[in-house]
């Protein structure tokens, strides 16, 4: 059984089964009508018949029955009140005198909400987080590490999604995720520089930028200042498309600062020299 958020109608809903375990997605696959779904309207929230309903297509009846519409209703106002994205009790127990019980549970929660949820703060472990990301939300990134061999420098997570789009296109695989946002300059592009390098899989590095809010040049002049900070430690081929305001500017400056930087003006065309560094 789980909570969460379905995107497509904006509205929370319980996706609950009596099969799975481990392998829900081939129950999905395989078995869709043994999948079920309750959508609760934000405004009225859980309602009594609705917590009914989920006991009775469990197959509950008797005392299982009323432990089950209890079950759901607490479920629901842990989730909401605890401000998370995702409840998963996998599984969820009928003991043999039937009462209810959350045998094992995975609770993630709505980063947009930690404002307000200060004791979260206090019960975080960042020792069991990656430690690439964790140093990366510190200096304001917004970095997802992933398996790949090409690292992607972007603003804005569309673009993200496009740029590593453009990489499996091109042969390789996306490094990580890394969102610089509105203000690339030279301060920010090398700390993004030092995050990504430190993944020793790295070939690579694609910076696609667009520049709407901020200027193509001012980009291009960080992306020159930072890589001459970094001094020898850039060991790797770096591939530029900057694309917006000033682009033209910007590709002169990167063309002409003499270090081993491609610039580009097309996807087709970053696609391919991606794939020429990489062979």
């Amino acid at each position: 059984m789980s909570v969460l958020l379905n995107r497509g109608t904006g509205r929370n809903m319980i996706m609950y089964s009596t099969e799975g375990g481990m392998d829900i997605e081939e129950v999905a696959e395989k078995t869709p009508h043994l999948i079920f779904t309750e959508e609760i309207d934000p405004a009225a929230g859980l309602l009594p018949f609705q917590a009914r309903k989920i006991a009775f297509n469990l197959g509950l009846s008797g005392t299982s029955f009323k432990e089950m519409t209890k079950f759901v209703s607490s479920l629901y106002k842990a989730y909401v009140e605890s401000d998370s994205n995702m409840f998963e009790i996998n599984p969820v127990l009928k003991t043999s005198d039937d009462k209810i019980m959350a045998v094992d549970a995975k609770v993630s929660i709505d980063d947009n909400a930690l404002y307000r949820r200060k004791q979260y703060a206090e019960m975080r472990d960042l020792r069991e987080e990656n430690p690439i990301e964790v140093e990366a939300r510190m200096v304001g990134l917004n970095y997802v590490d992933l398996d790949g061999n090409v690292g992607c420098m972007v603003n804005g997570a569309g673009l993200a999604m496009a740029t590593m789009d453009l990489i499996k296109m091109a042969g390789g695989e996306p490094a990580n995720f890394l969102d610089v946002g509105g203000t690339a300059d030279a301060k920010r592009v090398e700390e993004a520089f030092r995050i990504i390098l430190k993944d020793p899989a790295v070939k690579a590095i694609l910076i696609n930028i667009f520049g709407g809010i901020v200027r193509c040049d001012r980009v291009a002049q960080g992306i020159v200042d930072a890589y001459k900070n970094m001094g020898d430690s850039i060991k790797v081929p770096i591939i530029v498309r900057l694309q917006g305001t000033n682009a033209e500017l910007a590709k002169e400056i990167i063309d002409n600062s003499g270090l081993a930087v491609h610039s580009a003006v097309q996807f087709q065309e970053a696609a391919d020299k991606v794939k020429e560094v990489l062979n």
